[in-house]
């Protein structure tokens, strides 16, 4: 990640999607007031990890993406509203904002589970468009905004993560094992099986002579 890029806590970054996501999702409550954002912020659905904050923490998050130029506050209201500044700060169209939004709401996806889950802030037409426009943000010159992740072990398809929180951890994923060993565990399993059944046919015997007697 380019050094120009900040580097964003999890209760900054979900404020920064909250925002975005709002602005598209309900235009009218749009700039959000600190009880709007925290709900927002606090919500149990659309949400991963699920978190719990407080307005204080609201407002210290607040004061830091002011400064960094992400967020600013609108006059004209007896109550304090904010709105993001997230497309212009960052360089990026809506669709790539989009994107973002929800990777910084949901965590890590694929390209498919990106498709669907942008449907309200913007309606991909196929996930060739989600992939090219992931491809853009991981090779931005300022500083790659995404990247992919390794796949993991079953799946068909790599997941996706933004980088505004700094690079992933990528813990280390089991060395796939050889067809010889598959092999094997299939015998062991077959092996249990025919055990299990061997037991099961015993007890019939058991309690079928009992009953006779």
């Amino acid at each position: 990640m380019a050094e120009s890029t900040p580097m964003l806590s999890l209760l900054e970054t979900r404020i920064l999607g909250t925002l975005v996501e709002k602005q598209r999702t309900v235009p009218d409550t749009y700039p959000l007031s600190v009880n709007a954002l925290m709900a927002g912020c606090n919500q149990k659905t659309s949400r991963n990890p699920v978190i719990e904050t407080s307005e204080a923490e609201i407002l210290v998050a607040l004061d830091r993406l002011k400064d960094l130029g992400l967020v600013r506050e609108v006059s004209g209201s007896r109550v304090s509203r904010f709105e993001h500044l997230f497309e212009k700060s960052f360089g990026v169209p809506t669709q790539a904002s989009a994107l973002l939004t929800v990777l910084m709401l949901r965590g890590p996806q694929t390209a498919g589970e990106l498709r669907l889950n942008c449907e309200r802030l913007h309606r991909f037409a196929d996930i060739s468009s989600v992939e090219a426009f992931l491809e853009e943000l991981a090779a931005k010159e300022e500083g790659a905004l995404v990247v992919e992740l390794p796949r993991l072990l079953g799946s068909r398809e790599n997941r996706w993560m933004h980088l505004l929180s700094g690079q992933p951890v990528i813990e280390a994923t089991p060395v796939g094992r050889s067809p010889a060993a598959g092999a094997q565990d299939i015998e062991e399993l077959r092996a249990r099986v025919s055990s299990l059944e061997a037991e099961v046919a015993e007890l019939r015997a058991l309690l079928l002579n009992r009953s006779h007697e």
